[in-house]
């Protein structure tokens, strides 16, 4: 996942505060932001746990900087990378859908107040807003217009958490190996009284 900067922060909301009129919006927050900036920070390697950030304002998803052990197996290494990856991904997609939603979503507001010879924002200079019965329009369509794309993310998703959860059976497995081992010899290594 992404730990994003003030400025990067400042220079995506700067971009879209310019722009009055949803569908005047050229680029999207994925294309303004590089998904490779990580934090430079990590957990040190005594830590026993990850760190997890704050929710990120693009995709809602909370950031985690997984915490690399001292003498980290090929398998717990694998794992971790797979992991990351997996946030990396989850962040991608959910970064393009809420904005294209937020897209459409303020793109459909806008031209059902221009239909009923409204603006966005009304005297006072406060942002107008659709009653419920409006908005459900909005949201079953887009809900339709996405299934497929939902759909392929689920599968994806449960295919990776499933590939996720067995490497990490594996490496408890592992470590439960080791522990016996090590109980047998030391008990074989000392002797009987």
């Amino acid at each position: 996942m992404i730990l994003l900067g003030f400025q990067s922060l400042k220079m995506w909301f700067s971009h879209f505060s310019k722009h009055s009129d949803p569908n005047e919006v050229q680029n999207s927050p994925y294309e303004l932001l590089s998904l490779n900036q990580r934090s430079p920070y990590r957990p040190a390697v005594s830590s026993t746990h990850d760190w997890i950030g704050p929710p990120n304002p693009l995709s809602n998803l909370r950031p985690i900087v997984y915490r690399v052990p001292e003498n980290e197996s090929e398998l717990e290494k694998r794992l971790r990378h797979l992991r990351q990856e997996t946030e990396d991904w989850n962040h991608t997609f959910w970064t393009k859908q809420n904005f294209t939603f937020n897209k459409e979503k303020d793109a459909f507001i806008f031209s059902q107040l221009n239909s009923k010879g409204l603006t966005v924002r009304d005297e006072q200079g406060r942002r107008r807003a659709l009653n419920s019965e409006e908005m459900a329009v909005f949201y079953k369509g887009f809900l339709d217009t996405n299934r497929i794309r939902h759909a392929n993310y689920n599968k994806e998703w449960y295919r990776r958490n499933f590939t996720i959860t067995l490497l990490m059976a594996r490496v408890a497995l592992k470590d439960i190996w080791r522990t016996v081992s090590e109980r047998r010899r030391k008990n074989n290594g000392t002797p009987a009284t």
